[in-house]
């Protein structure tokens, strides 16, 4: 018996992770997989009534879960920074999710902008360090709002974290067991003191894989062969800030936020699966936006669990629906089906 935590947060994430669980749990059922939910009500109305972001109790209570199911977070009214600092950031941190994996696959019966490129051409993941870097928030300012202001924010790289960020990106590497081929996104020959330190752990460690092929780009270049040739790219692995940037624009060309899930990894406790897009506020009870990104979610917490057969099921139903002609599109309001209906046919796909 699994126990889940879900997390609908705001704006459009209740209408999401209603039709994830919903698929979810058809996967359960022909699987044969139990698991249970508690539901937490964080997020922006929580915080605009009792000015609570997330309290430490629960925090503990999250560390018995088994997983964690996000819808979004973000909420027009409340101060950008508040939620995804206080919920986000802190549930990555005090859990150690020090993962952040983001599978860029264009599925079948999917446009992209790409001229040409097909399923075959944009299958990879990025494997995105999720706990240091910039994100730490480390910095000051001084002079605020004079002439002579000054802004510093400071990049902190561990050897520690970098090592387990790239020794999980070899093991998922060997894995997948597709191109076999392991790539290093840095900026090092600018950032010469933290992306020093990346490359000699990178290639320190591959000594232990030599059946994985060692790759290197600069995050520009990365962008550019992102767009050109994404067919080279098997697994990539890269700092927080550059995986942040980078896993946007795969989303994009593999078909757009619709389509596009995330897991924050804790290989050792508890993880977090999520839609990569945002609450879309102005969409919020209409019941026009794709599911299919939390859906997605889903499966990466069913195989996050072991529950491999669970999450096959779910890849093949999303497969047959977006192939089936039945979904006219992946933007808000122009699938030619709601919310619940999206869900009903990727359940009714699980077989």
């Amino acid at each position: 018996m699994y126990k889940i935590g879900v997390i609908p947060g705001d704006g459009v994430g209740p209408e999401v992770i209603r039709e994830g669980l919903k698929v979810i749990d058809a996967a359960s059922k022909k699987a044969g997989f139990k698991y249970e939910t508690v539901t937490y009500d964080f997020g922006g109305e929580r915080y605009l009534k009792t000015g609570e972001v997330l309290p430490d109790s629960a925090l503990e209570e999250m560390k018995q879960l088994d997983a964690i199911y996000l819808g979004a977070v973000g909420h027009p009214q409340v101060k950008p920074g508040i939620l995804e600092k206080g919920l986000l950031l802190r549930v990555r941190f005090e859990l150690d999710q020090y993962i952040n994996l983001r599978p860029v696959i264009l599925y079948p019966g999917v446009p992209t902008p790409l001229k040409d490129k097909k399923p075959e051409d944009i299958d990879f993941v990025v494997v995105r360090e999720n706990t240091e870097g910039l994100y730490l928030g480390i910095g000051r300012v001084t002079k605020k709002d004079s002439p002579e202001e000054v802004a510093v924010q400071e990049m902190v790289n561990t050897r520690k974290g970098v090592e387990r960020c790239i020794r999980y990106a070899f093991e998922l590497t060997k894995k997948r067991k597709k191109k076999m081929r392991l790539t290093l996104v840095d900026k090092a020959n600018v950032l010469t003191f933290a992306h020093d330190l990346w490359q000699r752990v990178f290639y320190k460690v591959g000594e232990e894989y030599p059946d994985v092929e060692k790759d290197h780009a600069y995050v520009d270049a990365c962008c550019m062969w992102f767009v050109k040739n994404p067919e080279w790219f098997d697994t990539i692995v890269t700092c927080n800030m550059f995986g942040d940037i980078i896993t946007d624009l795969g989303a994009m060309i593999q078909g757009g936020m619709g389509v596009a899930a995330g897991g924050n990894i804790n290989p050792e406790g508890v993880s977090m699966f999520e839609p990569i897009h945002g609450s879309a506020p102005k969409y919020t009870g209409k019941n026009v936006i794709n599911p299919i990104a939390t859906i997605v979610a889903g499966q990466m917490l069913l195989e996050n669990l072991g529950e491999e057969a669970g999450a096959k099921l779910i890849d093949g139903a999303v497969r047959k629906a977006l192939v089936s002609g039945k979904i006219k599109g992946l933007s808000a309001g122009k699938m030619g089906l709601s919310t619940s209906e999206v869900g009903s046919l990727i359940a009714n796909y699980i077989s």
